[in-house]
């Protein structure tokens, strides 16, 4: 029969997941002749045979592919038969204008952990065991294509056994670009304050010992170094918030085990898959009523974030310990992690005991990803290793490049490019030195391995952020203010494909308003081109500006001040007698005249006040805690709500009067209800609040669609009952899918809507 030929063109996350073997092995399979090279635009394969062989193997490409690749199209072409006898691999052919996906890192698969275990295995008790199927990708990566010149494993020549392996189109390692082994590739070192370096698997020996020791080490992982303990030990754990200064914040537990983490959380079946994914994520987890880690591990909090080992190492770590582990950010509190050895040593001197370095350099920084289930939706906290630099599929084709430097805190970064938002990992919060040198270390990669040279440039509004006088400073020839939560609206509508208009419900913290206060409890009308802010929740002052941020008691007072005047010094409440009546006489002041007390609408601040009014905490330690401790003690059981009402005038969007709900919450005070019943009643009401005015909104404008997005939507008992009751009502409803409901996701919005502006 006549022969013929094909070209494909296979875009999508086709490089570094053992593509290139796998099309070998098909075409094998199917007596297919040809080649298969990765190309600075994805993979081509010229493929020659039988029409019904071509077919075949044609039509095998998408259905059996590795289980970490992704095609996105395959794009065909007839070419001359040129009498191929066979199918190979061809070298990389580097493209310099052209770009194509990237894989993030994936954890250890179950083949190369058994390796791991198995005494009669060559790679047994090897840290840095891996194949095609797992192990380092993004984190090494310095250009594309994929190959392992262009890795940091480019150091480290393969032994005989394999190179061997690398060449077979038989073996899983068959061009693994990271593979290794105890003969050739990356190898540990232990190092403490006194006494010699330990290698190998001495090292590993004297960091178990010292974590079973109740001692700090610092590891370097895969995208960066990890403070570790035993969590189940109250007095370490103790020593490293104090040395770390991570005061209250919760710290994330690994086990060896799935088992083991239900012995400590429930789990239901979603967090069961979520827990054991290949991006192994931390998932926060309801704890049990008596489990085995230390009180200090989440104080003050009924969910521990759980992760499973996804590194040989921590494999190793949590079978030869036995214990449950403490693997926080090896940093001190708002810095970047720590990537490299003598890095990590300089940093983390007063932090860590001892330190378990190896020799395989970090090419870019990783944090741990954080997720939780919501009413049987995944909602993501903090996107980092496993799901960038991953990106979200735009319903649109960007007709120029935009960069979009996201916010000030949680801050992420995006490029647009053709049909892709391109959201960066996790970069923390720009108030610093080294996170701004990391924003801009992460982003010049981004540029490079996509091929993105920036036409337009998007901030937030706000005049003093960090990342948006970075921005202004590029002089880019297009520079658009998008405000903050027109950006987290319309982030929330492209993930979800969405181009129409929507009320847009953002609650928040803290985001600069377009009259110059301080939004975060919005309503909006909005598309990609703009918005209408058609309601909001009644604005208070803030006294002291950031500073009523880490003491909520002054917001509460500017509550207190606002609906009682002078009067709520009368009132008899607990609350007042823990204030001090110097700072107190400033704050009324403040609120008085307005000096350094800008208006806020914040939702954020709603609950921290509510927080600190019923006793629940006055200051914080880190962000969110007052509203994530009213959260913790609110009794689920309890149905109650406030009252509130709605101010309007002509010409100016519906204020929701929120004087009635503090006053309803004095009232259960001096009544001396209960903290969990005020505080699950209060919960209450603010759902009420979201879904009644979703419902104002809709019946004036028609508009049935709503995008929920914002910080305050972490909280699950919020967003559960918000998302039920609007779906009740009949809302079609868009969530965040893989963005952070936090202003990790903004940057999306601020690119949407820069684009959209621009062109």
């Amino acid at each position: 029969m006549a022969r013929e030929r094909i070209r494909l063109l296979i875009k999508g996350v086709v490089q570094g997941v053992g593509f290139r073997p796998f099309v070998y092995q098909l075409a094998q399979r199917h007596d297919v002749a040809g080649f298969v090279l990765n190309t600075g635009e994805g993979v081509v394969v010229e493929a020659e045979g039988e029409l019904k062989d071509l077919e075949r193997f044609r039509h095998a490409l998408k259905p059996e592919a590795p289980p970490r690749a992704v095609i996105e199209s395959i794009s065909p072409r007839i070419m001359h038969v040129q009498g191929d006898a066979g199918f190979v691999i061809q070298p990389s052919l580097a493209q310099p204008d052209e770009f194509q996906l990237v894989s993030p890192d994936i954890a250890t698969c179950d083949d190369c952990a058994a390796e791991v275990f198995d005494p009669a295995d060559r790679r047994w008790r090897y840290p840095f065991t891996n194949c095609t199927n797992c192990g380092p990708r993004f984190t090494i990566i310095e250009d594309m294509p994929y190959d392992r010149p262009q890795t940091t494993m480019k150091k480290f020549e393969m032994c005989a056994d394999c190179k061997a392996e690398y060449d077979n189109p038989n073996n899983r390692r068959f061009h693994a670009q990271p593979n290794a082994c105890p003969v050739c590739g990356p190898k540990l070192t232990f190092v403490a304050k006194s006494g010699e370096p330990r290698v190998k698997e001495e090292a590993l020996a004297a960091a178990v010992e010292m974590l079973q020791a109740g001692k700090i080490v610092a590891l370097k992982g895969l995208g960066g170094f990890q403070l570790a303990c035993d969590a189940s030990n109250d007095a370490a754990v103790k020593r490293l918030r104090e040395r770390k200064h991570r005061y209250g914040k919760p710290l994330a537990v690994m086990t060896e085990t799935i088992e083991d983490a239900a012995e400590i959380c429930f789990i239901n079946d979603a967090e069961r898959d979520l827990l054991s994914s290949a991006e192994r994520p931390i998932v926060l987890l309801r704890r049990r009523p008596k489990d085995a880690v230390a009180p200090s591990v989440a104080p003050g909090n009924n969910y521990i974030g759980i992760m499973l080992p996804y590194t040989p190492l921590h494999h190793l770590l949590l079978r030869d310990t036995g214990l449950p582990l403490v693997m926080t950010s090896g940093n001190l509190s708002e810095e970047p992690i720590a990537a490299e050895n003598a890095e990590g040593l300089r940093r983390l001197d007063h932090v860590a005991d001892g330190w378990l370095l190896h020799d395989r350099d970090i090419y870019s920084r990783y944090d741990d990803p954080v997720l939780r289930i919501v009413a049987g939706h995944r909602v993501m906290i903090r996107r980092a290793r496993g799901y960038a630099p991953y990106p979200v599929h735009l319903p649109f084709k960007a007709k120029k490049a935009v960069l979009a430097v996201g916010g000030e805190l949680k801050s992420t970064f995006c490029l647009l490019k053709e049909g892709y938002g391109f959201v960066s990992q996790h970069i923390g919060d720009m108030e610093n030195v080294e996170t701004f040198e990391h924003f801009e270390r992460t982003l010049e990669l981004y540029k490079r391995l996509f091929r993105i040279s920036p036409e337009v440039v998007a901030c937030d509004m706000h005049p003093e952020y960090f990342s948006s006088k970075f921005a202004r400073d590029l002089k880019a020839p297009i520079l658009v203010e998008v405000q903050h939560h027109h950006a987290h609206v319309v982030s929330c509508a492209v993930e979800n494909g969405w181009r129409d208009q929507v009320i847009g419900v953002a609650f928040d913290g803290t985001g600069y308003g377009t009259d110059g206060t301080i939004w975060g409890g919005e309503f909006l009308l909005a598309d990609w081109a703009g918005f209408d802010r058609v309601a909001h929740l009644k604005q208070v002052r803030l006294p002291g500006g950031e500073a009523a941020v880490e003491k909520p008691y002054r917001t509460a007072l500017a509550y207190l001040i606002s609906v009682y005047g002078d009067a709520y010094a009368d009132l008899g409440l607990d609350f007042l007698s823990r204030l001090d009546p110097v700072e107190t006489e400033i704050l009324e002041r403040q609120v008085a005249t307005g000096l350094l007390s800008p208006f806020t609408s914040s939702a954020g601040r709603f609950f921290d006040a509510v927080s600190s009014l019923i006793g629940v905490r006055d200051t914080i330690e880190f962000e969110g805690q007052a509203a994530i401790e009213l959260e913790m003690q609110s009794d689920e059981a309890e149905h109650g709500r406030y009252e509130y009402g709605y101010l309007t005038a002509s010409g100016q969007p519906s204020v929701i009067d929120t004087d009635p709900v503090i006053k309803g919450i004095v009232n259960d005070l001096l009544n001396c209800l209960p903290v969990a019943v005020i505080g699950a009643k209060f919960h209450a009401t603010v759902a009420d609040i979201i879904v009644a005015t979703c419902g104002r909104v809709r019946a004036e404008t028609g508009v049935r669609t709503v995008a929920l997005s914002g910080g305050v939507f972490q909280n699950a008992t919020l967003y559960a009952r918000v998302i039920k009751d609007l779906r009740k009502q009949e809302f079609r409803l868009l969530l965040h899918k893989e963005l952070p409901v936090n202003d990790g996701g903004i940057s999306l919005g601020q690119a949407v809507v820069a684009h959209t502006l621009a062109t």
